[in-house]
């Protein structure tokens, strides 16, 4: 338990998507002092992505679909290319990984490896990603992925390069940043 917070007090804002709250606490600072704060907390649960990779035919699958936040802060059409990811409902990590791999892009994945665990933001978020990677053929082709329809999923399928998903990066086409820490992660430890 962190001694430098007390006095924690909280406020349901909204249950109807998922929860956000309003924390009320003391800090102390690092000069002995207390001080009041307050911050609106989102609790959405924690998640997972994996980047699906192809080494035979130097490929990857990524996703895209609309994000409205994205719309909301300058993305003209509101479209967003994605690892695909989701939250782990229950499920480990791991499985979560495999189960959005097959609703979201069709394929089942082998060698799944977990690469790292991150806050994404961590000013108003809860939620921990659990980063993976994983390999796919296209002998593990389940279904035609897309996402489904009672979640109101639309996810295209983006099977491309590696050398072209390194191009998006540089271009800006890709400013995810789960995505972007997954291609960085494949660039430097060379998966291809």
């Amino acid at each position: 338990m962190n001694t430098r917070i007390r006095n924690i007090k909280e406020k349901l804002l909204s249950d109807n998507w998922y929860i956000l709250k309003k924390w009320t606490f003391e800090y102390q600072k690092n000069d002995g002092s207390w001080n009041e704060q307050s911050r609106e907390v989102y609790d959405r649960g924690n998640g997972a992505t994996i980047l699906l990779y192809n080494k035979t035919e130097k490929k990857i699958v990524l996703t895209r679909q609309f994000r409205m936040p994205t719309f909301l802060n300058g993305n003209e059409d509101g479209l967003l290319i994605e690892t695909c990811a989701g939250l782990l409902d229950g499920d480990s990590p791991e499985e979560c990984v495999r189960r959005e791999s097959e609703e979201e892009t069709g394929f089942s994945v082998c060698n799944v490896k977990k690469i790292y665990e991150a806050y994404m933001s961590p000013g108003a978020v809860t939620e921990i990603v659990h980063l993976f990677t994983g390999e796919y053929s296209h002998q593990n082709k389940k279904g035609p992925g897309g996402g489904l329809a009672h979640e109101h999923e639309d996810i295209e399928v983006l099977e491309i390069s590696f050398e072209e998903a390194k191009s998006w990066l540089q271009n800006g086409k890709i400013k995810d940043g789960k995505t972007i820490m997954l291609l960085q992660h494949a660039m430097l430890s060379q998966i291809f």
